[in-house]
């Protein structure tokens, strides 16, 4: 049955005083409809509904006011309801939105010129599909492609999507109870350099040992028909655990020594938001492939593969087909490339950058007079917090962080949580790379007092 409530859009989100699309909203009788009608796809619904969104906030149906600290799914990378967004796609909705897929438009080519020229040469041709997911998908199958091999190397906490492809490169979570995955799938052991047990002598991180362990199980399991490896610069939904200095440039030499391409997902990293560009500027290492998603859209379904000449003519030569409806459409196009004039016009890389450094010292600030954070790490304005309830054992905080992030929320803040003891309780923390200090502020003076307020956090 439809639900029993009177919806009335603002008329104008500006200067509606909670930014609300909807208004009237009976959440307790929608939510009951949600239930009825909504199929779950992997946890259940949050029980708030969201009727509004602008800049760092979003809006409940009971008039809170939420500071979104991880930017929606982290997409919203220069904020909700930006108002050269919302023209952006305005203009395009009205005008030229979405056209056979044969067929170019001007914000496609001019996406992916400007692209292509904020990136090193090697990644010199792009084309823009719909999810990250399905960029990873066309990077897997370019890469089986170009090379005429199949094994597809992941790292076992990533995270790469849920189609077929993109999915059994995913170890993080989702693998049980669907039959076998595409064959040829292997795996290395992910960085951790909180809890991982290769160590120096001196107790150190020893990076390099674990990766060349990991490279000798592999060659030991593979039938000699490496294709590619598939990898994130920051392994997000696997804890926000940044790669270690020289790990890319060694896992490039690994490449390099069997014949592999480097495929690089840059889903959440890219476009600013770890203080650079893109987050393989960090290593100098220009990978053969690299994909694009969340942050490039702004939240709107908009992704990218970019690669160089070579293999996209080899590929085109082979027969190559990734022939998709919503292929290079021109509305989700324009408003990547407004995504990007935004960030390079504005200096937002920079501001990512700083705002990052405030972040991370507010960060192990708290970890300083609170016992239960046992790490914080991350780049730029993406940044990971682990909860623990002994610091010595480094025993996961699950049931404490979920009592945190439903704190959180109360006092006005969504941090997204890992909640599960796949994800270990951990903070996931990506904000608008437009937000202000007095909005990162208020959001850390929040996190601590849900610190405050919680029993079990072990004040110092």
């Amino acid at each position: 049955m439809p639900s029993q409530v009177k919806e009335e859009p603002a008329t104008d989100m500006a200067t509606s005083k909670c930014s609300c699309l909807y208004s009237n909203i009976d959440n307790e009788t929608m939510m009951k409809t949600a239930v009825s009608t909504l199929a779950r796809y992997g946890s259940n619904f949050e029980p708030t509904l969201i009727t509004g969104a602008k800049g760092v906030y979003i809006f409940t149906a009971d008039g809170r006011k939420i500071l979104d600290f991880t930017s929606g799914q982290m997409s919203c990378l220069i904020g909700h309801g930006h108002p050269e967004i919302v023209e952006t796609i305005t203009q395009h909705a009205a005008q030229l939105d979405h056209l056979f897929s044969g067929m170019l438009s001007p914000p496609v080519v001019r996406l992916a010129e400007t692209l292509t020229s904020l990136l090193p040469p090697g990644l010199d041709k792009a084309m823009f599909l719909s999810t990250g997911a399905e960029s990873n998908e066309a990077a897997i199958k370019m890469a089986k492609l170009y090379t005429g091999k199949f094994e597809i190397v992941a790292l076992g906490a990533s995270w790469h999507g849920m189609t077929g492809a993109a999915s059994a490169t995913t170890y993080h979570s989702g693998r049980r109870g669907y039959g076998p995955l595409v064959p040829g799938n292997l795996v290395l052991p992910s960085p951790n350099a909180y809890r991982s047990i290769f160590r120096h002598p001196d107790g150190s991180y020893d990076w390099e040992a674990e990766l060349n362990y990991g490279w000798s199980l592999v060659d030991t399991q593979s039938v000699g028909s490496l294709a590619a490896i598939i990898i994130e610069p920051i392994l997000s939904s696997g804890g926000m655990h940044v790669l270690p200095k020289g790990y890319l440039k060694a896992m490039k030499a690994h490449c390099e020594k069997r014949g592999m391409l480097l495929i690089v997902d840059e889903a959440q990293t890219g476009v600013g938001r770890c203080g650079s560009m893109f987050a393989i500027e960090h290593e100098g290492v220009t990978p053969d492939i690299l994909t694009l998603s969340k942050t490039l859209g702004n939240g709107l379904p908009l992704s990218a593969v970019v690669t160089s000449h070579e293999i996209e003519q080899t590929c085109f030569e082979r027969g190559y087909l990734f022939y998709t409806t919503h292929i290079n459409d021109p509305l989700p196009a324009a408003v990547g490339r407004k995504v990007l004039d935004v960030v390079v016009r504005d200096g937002l890389v920079e501001r990512s950058r700083v705002a990052g450094l405030r972040l991370n010292a507010g960060l192990l600030e708290l970890q300083r007079r609170y016992g239960c954070i046992g790490d914080v790490r991350g780049r730029g304005l993406m940044a990971g917090v682990e909860i623990v309830t002994n610091l010595k054992t480094k025993e996961q905080g699950v049931e404490l962080a979920a009592a945190l992030a439903d704190r959180m929320m109360e006092l006005g803040l969504s941090a997204n949580l890992l909640g599960t003891k796949w994800f270990g309780g951990i903070f996931r923390i990506a904000p608008p790379i437009t937000i202000t200090d007095e909005e990162l502020d208020a959001a850390l003076m929040i996190f601590e007092e849900a610190l405050k307020t919680t029993p079990g956090t072990m004040a110092r």
